[in-house]
């Protein structure tokens, strides 16, 4: 019997690559996209194609099993039995669009078959049994990432939003209630996939370099911090200041996660402070963050484009 659990996708408003590096990050629920297990009533390429999917990902659990290294104890014939009857996830969670396509999966698999010391999505959980998800997704995410810092799984498993301050020190967080103001932060839909695994391999390529690793000091964490800060205590003045200087850090250092097609429309809003573009995710592609203090004038300068307002202030 199937839990009729939904699992969201999830927006990483600050943090992106530099979390990797222990500045602060910031993820919340996105409840417009989710997905859930579920078997076909009737089989059509979707669910066949996420079948195959889940049994790629089946394999690779295996493995890790016989190998001893399953970071939790996951009833596998179970999930194999499942499979074999044609399970798969139901989602409208875009994949490559850095909303968590995979971390809802990961999310979903834990919450069906962890067979012993499963730790509950439902009840006050403490920073102690946070950390320890969070080690368990990443883990079960490499699959799908290479390297994962097991974050967007649990964002989707817990459903709240997140606040990292470092690696090992995280939790849940109350954030401002959207309110009519004229201020947003907004999607902006590339239309194109991004591809994770290669952009955070550049990265990490780049944090060999001293020069690379004291601009992630001294100006990516300085200004994505404060931006989180200014977030969650409701400033929209200071939160657009330090998100222009981000935006700006991203443009001169990031070029290969901002799409080619973008670098100018990027530009254009620091340029004329009608809106600020961020990455959401790794890049590369899929949505892209806006920040503005005037939603219907950046709606203006980016007419043509799909915007999903996700906050107002």
């Amino acid at each position: 019997m199937l839990k009729d659990s939904l699992y969201y996708g999830k927006i990483l408003l600050f943090g992106e690559y530099g979390i990797i590096q222990d500045s602060m990050g910031l993820s919340i629920p996105y409840t417009d996209y989710n997905g859930k297990l579920l078997y076909p009533s009737e089989t059509n390429q979707n669910s066949k194609k996420s079948n195959q999917q889940l049994t790629y990902f089946y394999n690779h659990l295996l493995k890790l099993s016989k190998d001893e290294s399953l970071p939790c104890k996951l009833d596998l014939i179970s999930f194999k039995e499942d499979l074999d009857n044609g399970l798969f996830f139901d989602s409208s969670i875009p994949q490559g669009f850095g909303i968590g396509s995979s971390g809802a999966i990961v999310a979903a698999i834990y919450d069906k078959y962890c067979s012993e010391g499963k730790v509950s999505s439902n009840e006050e959980i403490s920073n102690e049994n946070i950390l320890k998800l969070k080690q368990i997704f990443g883990n079960l995410e490499s699959f799908y990432h290479g390297t994962s810092s097991g974050l967007d799984p649990l964002i989707c498993y817990l459903n709240l939003p997140v606040l990292i301050k470092s690696k090992d020190n995280l939790g849940t967080v109350g954030i401002p209630t959207s309110n009519n103001g004229k201020g947003a932060v907004f999607l902006l839909n590339t239309g194109q996939v991004g591809n994770t695994q290669p952009l955070v391999q550049h990265f990490l390529e780049r944090c060999k370099e001293e020069g690379f690793r004291n601009m992630l000091r001294n100006k990516f964490k300085k200004y994505n911090d404060a931006s989180i800060e200014a977030f969650l205590k409701n400033e929209g003045k200071s939160l657009l200041r330090n998100v222009k200087s981000l935006s700006k850090v991203l443009y001169e250092h990031f070029e290969p996660m901002i799409p080619k097609l973008y670098r100018k429309l990027w530009k254009e809003g620091i340029d004329s402070n009608a809106y600020y573009l961020k990455l959401c995710g790794s890049g590369g592609g899929g949505f892209m963050l806006g920040f503005t203090k005037d939603f219907e004038k950046a709606q203006q300068k980016l007419s043509g484009y799909q915007l999903d307002v996700i906050h107002r202030f």
